[in-house]
């Protein structure tokens, strides 16, 4: 599977953004999908899931509440809406497929495909 993402940019704290990734090589809806990101000087962190049909998804702490996932499989595309962007949001936002939903609460070196990430920096 191949992920292109793109969206990332420059905002401002309390601002909305919406990041999208497109997927190719393989059947789209036989994969969960989801987002990590990775702030300079931290590790890489899990930030929100989809199950194969779009029924499900897991969110972690930080973001509910503001961000959501959703998902096109006649796109193969899969979105994430960041709305209330803080400064501590600003890292490079990777989309990821894995055929097993459960592999993305077995840390993301479980992860099997990576999109190339894109940068999203929140100003204060």
């Amino acid at each position: 599977v191949q992920l292109q993402a793109s969206g990332g940019c420059l905002v401002q704290a309390g601002d909305s953004l919406r990041l999208s990734c497109e997927a190719s090589g393989r059947t789209f809806s036989n994969y969960a999908m989801g987002w990590f990101r990775q702030a300079p000087g931290k590790e890489r962190e899990f930030v929100v899931v989809i199950s194969y049909s779009g029924g499900t998804t897991s969110t972690a702490d930080s973001v509910k509440g503001r961000f959501t996932i959703s998902r096109d499989n006649a796109k193969n595309t899969v979105y994430l809406q960041m709305n209330s962007l803080k400064p501590e949001d600003t890292a490079v936002y990777y989309c990821t497929a894995d055929p097993t939903y459960s592999a993305y609460f077995r840390g993301y070196e479980n992860i099997h495909y990576w999109g190339q990430g894109t940068l999203v920096t929140v100003s204060s």
